[in-house]
């Protein structure tokens, strides 16, 4: 079945988020800004952070991440969803909704976070 389910069902749980297509691919988006995209087959998740970001992201695990360009720049992740842990996975699409979400929504997040408490060790 493959890790896209899971992928969906957190990006999903993220204020504001829905999902919509977008050409070939499913888009995940805040208030219609795209901030991750599946491409068909399901095997690999798209999501848009920072250069510096990306950077870090492959250096640390070249085996997940591999970076996103649009013509010569770089744009994002391509993130090799077999390869990737539930825990890494959350939070580079937690990065990437944070960048194209507006403030109302990350105060919302932050602070349904901060009411759960911090998490089990």
């Amino acid at each position: 079945m493959g890790r896209f389910p899971h992928a969906r069902a957190f990006a999903l749980s993220l204020p504001g988020a829905s999902e919509e297509p977008h050409f070939d691919m499913a888009s995940f988006r805040v208030k219609g800004k795209i901030f991750a995209t599946v491409p068909p087959g399901e095997e690999y998740l798209h999501v848009f952070v920072d250069e510096p970001a990306a950077e870090a992201y492959v250096a640390e695990d070249p085996a997940t991440f591999a970076p996103l360009l649009w013509g010569r720049r770089v744009r994002g992740l391509r993130v090799n969803l077999a390869a990737a842990d539930d825990a890494r996975l959350e939070e580079v699409i937690e990065e990437s909704w944070r960048r194209k979400a507006p403030k109302r929504l990350l105060a919302e997040r932050d602070h349904g976070r901060a009411a759960a408490g911090p998490p089990p060790v």
